[in-house]
């Protein structure tokens, strides 16, 4: 039963509740419903859901550009990435995607974005100034979650491959080529890498294996899993502490309550695991100096 359903969570668990990010956009967080086909904004001040914004059908990534003007969502049912204007919370522009697209994430600088597509098997590099789709880059099996390196020189995208071992691809965002392809997973029958993150220096990655319970710990320089560290089960989303710290995972679980894995990054070891509420997908972390 994991393994069929798994490949569904590679479209729509990962991100179903994504949140934009929070150091960006301290004032608001913006959350995709998938079975919604909109996104709801909540104030952080006081948790106050103060708007809905119609997207494209089944909306699942979301990201906020830098300056917190915009927020980009992917809407897999509907092939499309809404832009909204955060200022008003409008959406200002329908960019067509590619296949079932699904992850988002925005260059450090806010001039492009990069949006995952999962049936396609391919990543659309669009420019955030005229919302065109400028090149696309063949990637592995069922692309899910996309993250750029700190200084927006490489792309990280999880290819979950059901049916095969997970891998992660790299890309240089300078040529828009794949310049690695690093396997993840150590079952050659199920793949399942999902979430991914990369540290705030940019030396390591993290992936989950949503089919294996565990998170992979990529060295950026070579390119090689120089770890792996055993979590809960059907972990998703992942995320790094901006002193880079710690690493917390979303278990997602279909069997057991749900759970985040604290996990210390000298160490990689599992130093806490928290009850959290049923299914968690995703999570975002907010640095101290967030306003």
């Amino acid at each position: 039963m994991k393994l069929r359903i798994g490949r569904l969570l590679a479209i729509a668990a990962f991100v179903c509740c994504g949140l934009a990010s929070a150091r960006t956009l301290a004032q608001n967080a913006y959350i995709t419903n998938g079975f919604s086909n909109n996104v709801s904004v909540i104030s952080t001040a006081t948790n106050a859901v103060t708007a809905t914004i119609p997207v494209g059908a089944f909306p699942v990534g979301v990201a906020a550009s830098p300056d917190g003007s915009k927020v980009y969502v992917a809407s897999a049912g509907a092939n499309t990435v809404s832009v909204i204007a955060a200022a008003s919370n409008t959406v200002t522009a329908t960019i067509p995607g590619g296949g079932q697209s699904g992850g988002v994430a925005v260059s450090p600088d806010g001039s492009k974005l990069y949006v995952t597509n999962q049936s396609s098997n391919n990543v659309s590099v669009i420019a955030a100034a005229s919302n065109t789709v400028t090149a696309t880059i063949s990637v592995g099996s069922g692309p899910g979650h996309v993250a750029v390196s700190p200084d927006g020189s490489k792309l990280y995208v999880t290819n979950f491959n059901q049916g095969g071992p997970g891998t992660v691809s790299v890309i240089a965002t300078a040529t828009n080529t794949v310049t690695a392809t690093i396997p993840v997973d150590n079952d050659p029958l199920r793949g399942g890498p999902t979430g991914v993150a990369v540290s705030p220096d940019g030396s390591k990655v993290y992936v989950t294996s949503f089919n294996l319970n565990n998170v992979s710990v990529i060295a950026a320089a070579s390119n090689t899993v120089i770890a792996t560290i055993t979590v809960g089960d059907e972990p998703a989303g992942v995320a790094v502490s901006p002193d880079d710290s710690k690493v917390y995972v979303a278990n997602f679980s279909f069997s057991n309550a749900g759970t985040v894995s604290a996990i210390d990054t000298a160490t990689n070891t599992v130093t806490a695991t928290i009850p959290v509420g049923s299914g968690p997908q995703n999570l975002a972390l907010i640095s101290g100096h967030a306003r």
